[in-house]
């Protein structure tokens, strides 16, 4: 490709509709979604691609069944224990976004080990967004704004974009420069609502347990056809 991506976000939609076509529990469709994690971070690394985000987990999906969470839980605990030692090889950092502290103690104490584990890699970034959800994010930075003026540390003229994007869970990353949706769904499902300004979207009917190689290319293969001139002629 002439031109990658930098950073890339995607929103991993489909893996209950992929296990209910197929007639199997909904568990299953997430472990094959966790797959196709797996396939994209690896493309990620083929393709010369620094940062890749994921919609793990919303903060939206706690409203889910308890034994779809648990199974979640799960599988995200599985993931990171035996994808750790693969991460190393590969040169892999982990990070986390959104409200980690509502994860089981388990999860929060892998993630937490996977995290240190991998802290001196300088490949691929990958940021796992887990308990997230960019109003709450957005939310949590302006309470944290407010408390500073309120306190005579700020000063409410010296807010600027760059002042608020400190404060967001994602203080220090790039902004994402492509952003996939698979599984078809036209909306953004409150995802780096700030930091997707100016990206470029790129929406699939592919389910995410489908999503490969072809379907990869073809996001890049749009991206890289599209002019990106941030308002400007």
């Amino acid at each position: 490709m002439s031109v990658v991506p930098q950073h890339i976000a995607i929103i991993m939609d489909g893996n209950g509709r992929w296990a209910k076509q197929k007639g199997i529990l909904r568990a299953r469709g997430h472990e094959e979604g966790g797959r196709s994690v797996q396939r994209a971070l690896d493309l990620c690394l083929e393709h010369g691609v620094k940062w890749l985000t994921l919609y793990a987990f919303s903060t939206e999906n706690w409203g889910r069944s308890t034994l779809e969470v648990n199974a979640l839980m799960h599988l995200l605990d599985k993931y990171l224990k035996e994808r750790t030692p693969e991460m190393m090889q590969k040169n892999v950092r982990l990070h986390a976004i959104g409200e980690l502290h509502m994860l089981p103690e388990h999860c929060r104490k892998q993630l937490n080990a996977s995290m240190e584990a991998t802290k001196d890699n300088d490949g691929l970034n990958l940021v796992l967004a887990l308990s997230y959800g960019s109003r709450q994010e957005i939310t949590a930075a302006v309470r944290s704004l407010a408390e500073q003026v309120q306190a005579g540390t700020l000063q409410p003229q010296d807010i600027t974009p760059e002042t608020i994007g400190a404060h967001l869970y994602t203080a220090g990353m790039p902004d994402p420069d492509l952003l996939i949706r698979t599984s078809g769904e036209m909306r953004i499902s409150n995802y780096l609502l700030w930091q997707i300004s100016y990206a470029e979207l790129y929406v699939t009917d592919v389910l995410w347990p489908d999503f490969g190689r072809k379907e990869f290319e073809a996001a890049l293969a749009e991206f890289a056809k599209r002019e990106r001139r941030y308002g400007k002629r």
